[in-house]
């Protein structure tokens, strides 16, 4: 077995250990990060991020949404071959590129699966013969797998995780989908733009919970509109498949049987933490694998780190990004500032939303005066022009200093105009900033004066 010595060891080469390893490389530090070769760029390029985004924007261009939003021209058929190969092709760019990032930043890759064998040693089983890196510091960013339930017997084909709807084949008419989390109203508005019914099942009697319930409320609307049914407060009690008549039947603990052509699980994600022999480490991770950390993203051992989808919510690809940079940075006492109360949200269901800073509820919990500021994007030239009159913007701000306290966004291109907001909330800017900013016109950034206006009407 050969040895090799490093300031920082890595597990995981998604964002927060892509990050975490080129920050810790820039700093001029000895750097090694550990992955599967098959999974280079992690569940993020893989299985996750990359997949499910370039899925939604491959459904936008070949069924032409909003297309047919402005001229009522059918679907055409599509298979999940043609949604795929487009997968496909972005999937081995990305990889390509992270391989070159983290070679030029002189970071040394390991393939194969990391296990602890003490608190600062790692052994690596790869194709060939094990490999033992030891450690100053470790960061564990070994990502999130679909978590399964002994309710449901998956084939891969008919009864799918989210790692596995190639599986498919086709696109269903019908479909369940199990789990209204982020992932779960994802693949639930993608079939749905695909013109499958869906039925969407979840335990909980409330959905996204975190986000604002008027934005939610919208976007719920919206996809009753496509044709997605809610069963909330609804638990899934036994999925059985009839291969004769090619369905799939979920009853439920209330007595109810719902039925489609095809089952997508989307029910949380198992931390991979539980794969790492981490007693050896003298750690031990929850029942679903997660690590905890502190606000440096510390495990109970000090010189072990965690960071993005290991240690929870919020689960996101750019906040565990964030999360790896800025546990390098502490460990190697590199200057940095943290931010989470600025962390932008990005949910990429079909319309997307998007969200920073604080919600109704938060303020109202903190009786913290507030005034609404709304622009539909009914009310926008741009949005006519892009077929989106579901679309919103909404400005949280202080009644007395004008002070912006939250943007919450729905419609085409929220996840990018949410960014205007969060500068202006960085800044402590006032909401008046808005109205006597000129914007490009016609723009879906223009929503910004028109929400302003609104809310400094109300005054």
């Amino acid at each position: 077995m050969s040895s090799s010595t490093y300031d920082l060891a890595v597990i995981g080469s998604g964002p927060a250990g892509q990050k975490g390893a080129i920050a810790a490389a820039k700093a001029h530090k000895r750097v090694a990060l550990v992955d599967r070769t098959v999974m280079m760029g992690g569940v993020c390029v893989h299985t996750g991020t990359i997949p499910s985004k370039t899925l939604r924007e491959a459904i936008f261009q070949l069924t032409g949404s909003t297309v047919n939003a402005l001229y009522g021209k059918p679907n055409g058929d599509i298979s999940v071959q043609d949604l795929a190969s487009r997968v496909s092709a972005i999937v081995s760019r990305e990889t390509e590129v992270i391989r070159a990032q983290l070679k030029r930043n002189g970071v040394t890759v390991y393939q194969g699966c990391a296990v602890f064998l003490d608190p600062h040693t790692l052994e690596v089983q790869g194709d060939g013969e094990k490999t033992e890196l030891k450690a100053e510091k470790v960061l564990v960013a070994c990502g999130t797998r679909p978590a399964h339930s002994p309710e449901i017997a998956f084939d891969n084909h008919r009864v799918v995780d989210t790692d596995h709807l190639s599986g498919l084949g086709r696109i269903p008419k019908e479909i369940i989908v199990v789990g209204a989390g982020v992932v779960g109203m994802e693949y639930a508005s993608f079939m749905a733009a695909l013109g499958a019914d869906v039925t969407l099942i979840d335990q909980r009697p409330a959905i996204l919970e975190f986000a604002d319930r008027e934005i939610i409320e919208a976007l719920c609307y919206h996809l009753r509109q496509l044709g997605v049914t809610f069963r909330l407060g609804e638990k899934v009690a036994q999925v059985r498949i009839d291969p004769q008549r090619e369905f799939v039947f979920a009853d439920l603990q209330s007595g109810k049987r719902v039925h489609g052509e095809a089952l997508i699980y989307a029910v949380g994600r198992q931390a991979n933490a539980d794969q790492l022999q981490l007693e050896a480490a003298g750690l031990a991770a929850d029942s679903r694998g997660r690590l905890k950390v502190n606000e440096f993203f510390q495990s109970d051992v000090p010189h072990i780190y965690a960071a993005g989808d290991v240690i929870g919510f919020p689960a996101l690809a750019s906040t565990s990004m964030e999360q790896g940079r800025l546990a390098a940075s502490h460990m190697f006492g590199i200057p940095f500032e943290h931010m989470p109360d600025l962390f932008p949200y990005g949910i990429y269901t079909i319309p997307e939303i998007s969200m920073v800073g604080q919600t109704e509820e938060t303020l109202t919990a903190n009786k913290v005066p507030y005034e609404v500021g709304i622009a539909r994007y009914s009310e926008l030239a741009k949005s006519m022009m892009l077929g989106d009159e579901v679309g919103m913007l909404k400005l949280l701000f202080h009644r007395e200093t004008r002070v912006l306290l939250g943007v919450h966004a729905l419609g085409q291109r929220a996840t990018e105009i949410i960014h205007i907001g969060q500068a202006v909330l960085f800044y402590r800017g006032s909401v008046e900033y808005f109205r006597d900013m000129v914007f490009n016109y016609p723009t879906l950034a223009e929503a910004y004066k028109v929400a302003a206006l609104d809310g400094l009407n109300k005054l």
